[in-house]
């Protein structure tokens, strides 16, 4: 990344300030990283980290949705991180056209901003809710890793690369579920929407590790799954509160028992990577036995299925305190 110019949406999130912070400490001779979004306060408050870095760091405000104002800040830009979404499962259910504009539209507009500027390479994120999806959250997610698939498509001489990675909770990300709990043991009650519920787990450094893996190697059109472990609710619970009381609330509108990240219809284009899993387009542009070899990648089985609930790597109650105390209670 020497001398090339970053730029994150959505960089005031949890996922763009880690990705920020891991670019400047293993990445210094960036050019610039620009971070693009719409909200001034956290852009305000993110500002007074890195004022040893303000000739380096640039801070965008302006909205997915907004075509001009996207395409006027990938001006000069070399990598765009797709991260900005709406995202809240319950509130994009109730707020269904909202959620359309900025995950479907904002993604057209990534798209098209890029393609009109000397972008090189441009990485979106997704979520296990795009895999299978029954709530519109993912549904616009699912929408939203087609579309950056299919760009590769439409590139001609242009050598831009469009990638996607997708994976489960991040662990401590803004409305994720171990600070709600960790907030509701107050009140001795932890509220449990199924007990049998289980999620993917991944924290904010696998993920940033992800997607800068995402930057460097991708060919074009791969979707990138980590290999990831996961947890029951239950014992999230255990970990948090073992002295709260457990209280059933029923599933939220939109919510799944169990995530998923491949289904049995997407092993027919899925290879192991190693580290990850790569859903590969079903017409790559690029020919598909240079890249098996590069990456010494191997065929999945047919049929294979990879979901929290079927996953052969787990986190006990025991992992799971350790990991809260580091990635969340005494997180730098």
């Amino acid at each position: 990344m020497k001398g090339k110019t970053i730029l994150i949406t959505g960089g005031t999130g949890s996922l763009g300030q880690a990705l920020v912070k891991y670019i400047f400490q293993y990445f210094p001779d960036i050019n610039k990283l620009i971070v693009y979004s719409r909200d001034e306060q956290k852009q305000f408050l993110m500002a007074q980290n890195y004022i040893d870095k303000k000739e380096k760091i640039r801070f965008f405000i302006g909205d997915v949705r907004d075509f001009d104002r996207l395409k006027r800040a990938f001006q000069e830009v070399d990598y765009v991180i797709h991260a900005a979404a709406m995202k809240h499962v319950p509130i994009a259910e109730y707020n269904p056209d909202e959620c359309v504009k900025t995950n479907i539209g904002g993604a057209e507009n990534v798209i098209r901003a890029a393609f009109e500027t000397n972008v090189k390479s441009v990485v979106a994120l997704s979520t296990d809710k795009a895999c299978a999806p029954i709530n519109l959250y993912g549904a616009t997610k699912l929408t939203s890793d087609k579309l950056f698939v299919a760009a590769n498509n439409i590139r001609g001489n242009n050598p831009i690369n469009f990638s996607v990675v997708r994976y489960g909770n991040v662990m401590g990300s803004n409305g994720s579920v171990m600070p709600y709990f960790i907030d509701q043991k107050k009140t001795g009650i932890i509220p449990i929407t199924d007990l049998s519920m289980t999620r993917f787990n991944i924290t904010l450094l696998e993920g940033v590790k992800m997607v800068i893996h995402a930057l460097e190697k991708s060919w074009g059109g791969e979707i990138f799954i980590p290999k990831i472990p996961s947890y029951k609710i239950t014992d999230v619970a255990k970990a948090i509160g073992p002295e709260c009381e457990l209280k059933v609330v029923g599933i939220r509108p939109g919510e799944k028992i169990h995530e998923e990240m491949i289904t049995p219809s997407d092993s027919f284009t899925t290879y192991d990577l190693g580290k990850y899993y790569v859903i590969l387009p079903h017409t790559p542009i690029w020919d598909l036995n240079n890249f098996l070899k590069h990456f010494n990648a191997l065929k999945v089985e047919e049929g294979f299925y990879y979901s929290s609930k079927n996953n052969l790597d787990w986190l006990n109650v025991e992992e799971i305190i350790q990991l809260v105390n580091e990635n969340i209670l005494n997180k730098d």
